[in-house]
């Protein structure tokens, strides 16, 4: 379609199938239409729509909600990609990258952002890992019309590390007064930009885990995001250290139990990863709050450790498929849950998850988690918030438009998003970016890692190679 400009305003979309929603869930419609007025979605019928004006069409695709990533860390992903495959911690790429300009910042932040929202993700609840960061989120993602729920990891990149590995519990206690500083200043950031950009910028709490906080800072947190009214994102029983230190701390308490006892739950809640659950106890808390559980199949880099994705489903546990960082392909993110997905549950005797599963966690669990009726899906009065996929190409299709179109996305990834829109406004169209000059974004992104692969390597920080 080279030359064609995307349809604004008012417009219909015929598409050989569309993942529509209706009062049962999701379910398909083969050969139906959408008419978008503005940035709702007004009708959707099983037969195409009549009518003069502008229309896209799309035969061979399959029109869906555009995708929510429950969690991610947009502007590390490229800088740690490659990277965390060495077995090399990746703590120095990220801190470097706190000593960029506010405009190398924002030229990272932007060659990230272009590859998540080319891949189909029109939604980031985003733990930025720095202030410094989220601002630049902000700027890039506000700019562009993306949507998003931003929020500075508490604590931030530059002081993680002496409290997250500390030798004794001292270091956490003393670190109270600066984290604290850290939450009155993410909170003004949360005011100063919430409904910012038409209403798409929605900033979060984001506190890093449970065995970086008191009782004290986790209690500013809470008491911050009651004020903000967006609810926390954090990473929740990540690994067992974390429920350990909890339990010491907290008068034997687990992750779950101690943030339920402080009040955490009030709002929408994203947690991450969650692979020290107490499965005696924590999927009850998680269920009666409706909490997200975020499953992140790349986040440990190509190959990471298994999550307890298909143990969560089984729990009735909400569960999304998010980005996290390495990789910002979300449609390879959902592919990975159920393949890697399909292998645990036959360890762990668990039912096998369904591609069906994993798009409805990527789409309308999240959106109600983040108390969203309105997205997640394709429905008469939802934001126009959609993407297109390629289903007949060469690889994920068989020149034709399949016959089963969510199975095809087991053999896919975010290279077959066409076209995405969020409030109605085209961001991809035909795969190329239509917010900002796609060679510039990748050229202006180069500088930019070439200048931390440089610094790392003045540092002796690739020696020895890997293998």
């Amino acid at each position: 379609m080279p030359g064609k400009q995307p349809p604004k305003g008012s417009y219909i979309i015929d598409a050989g199938w569309i993942l529509a929603h209706g009062d049962s869930g999701s379910y398909l419609v083969s050969g139906g239409s959408i008419r978008v007025k503005d940035d709702r979605i007004v009708e959707v019928t099983t037969e195409p729509l009549e009518g003069d004006g502008p229309r896209l069409s799309l035969p061979d695709q399959l029109l869906m909600p555009g995708l929510i990533s429950g969690h991610t860390h947009v502007a590390s992903a490229t800088p740690t990609r490659g990277l965390i495959e060495g077995g090399r911690s990746y703590s120095r790429p990220i801190k470097l990258m706190d000593q960029l300009s506010d405009q190398e910042l924002d030229d990272l932040t932007a060659f990230n952002l272009a590859e998540v929202l080319k891949a189909g993700c029109t939604t980031q609840v985003e733990m930025s890992l720095s202030l410094r960061q989220a601002e630049a989120y902000v700027r890039v993602a506000g700019a562009w019309g993306a949507r998003g729920y931003p929020g500075g990891m508490i604590p931030g990149t530059s002081r993680l590390d002496s409290i997250w590995f500390r030798d004794d519990d001292q270091a956490l206690f003393d670190s109270v007064p600066g984290t604290l500083e850290e939450i009155a200043a993410n909170l003004e950031f949360g005011k100063k930009y919430l409904n910012a950009h038409e209403g798409r910028i929605m900033p979060m709490m984001a506190p890093h885990a449970t065995d970086t906080h008191t009782d004290e800072t986790m209690s500013a947190i809470v008491e911050a995001a009651d004020e903000l009214g967006t609810g926390i994102h954090i990473h929740l029983s990540q690994r067992e250290s974390e429920t350990a230190a909890v339990r010491r701390l907290h008068d034997g308490m687990s992750p779950a139990q101690w943030l339920e006892k402080l009040g955490a739950f009030k709002g929408p809640f994203f947690g991450a990863h969650m692979m020290a659950l107490d499965w005696d106890t924590d999927p009850e808390i998680l269920k009666r709050n409706a909490a997200v559980y975020a499953h992140c199949p790349s986040a440990g880099g190509a190959g990471g450790a298994t999550q307890p994705y298909p143990e969560a489903l089984a729990a009735g546990i909400a569960t999304n498929i998010a980005i996290d960082t390495h990789s910002n392909d979300l449609i390879e993110n959902i592919k990975l849950a159920v393949i890697a997905g399909k292998t645990r549950a036959k360890l762990v005797d668990a039912p096998l998850p369904t591609i069906w599963a994993a798009v409805d966690g990527a789409t309308v669990v999240a959106a109600d988690g983040l108390r969203r009726p309105d997205l997640g899906r394709i429905a008469v009065g939802a934001k126009a918030d959609f993407i297109s996929l390629d289903l007949s190409d060469w690889l994920v299709g068989s020149g034709a438009l399949p016959p089963e179109p969510l199975n095809n996305l087991l053999y896919a990834n975010g290279s077959i998003v066409r076209h995405v829109a969020v409030d109605g406004r085209f961001l991809v169209f035909d795969g190329d970016l239509t917010v900002a000059k796609e060679d510039d974004v990748l050229a202006r992104g180069a500088v930019v890692h070439k200048k931390l692969w440089k610094q790392l390597s003045d540092e002796g920080w690739f020696t020895p190679t890997p293998r």
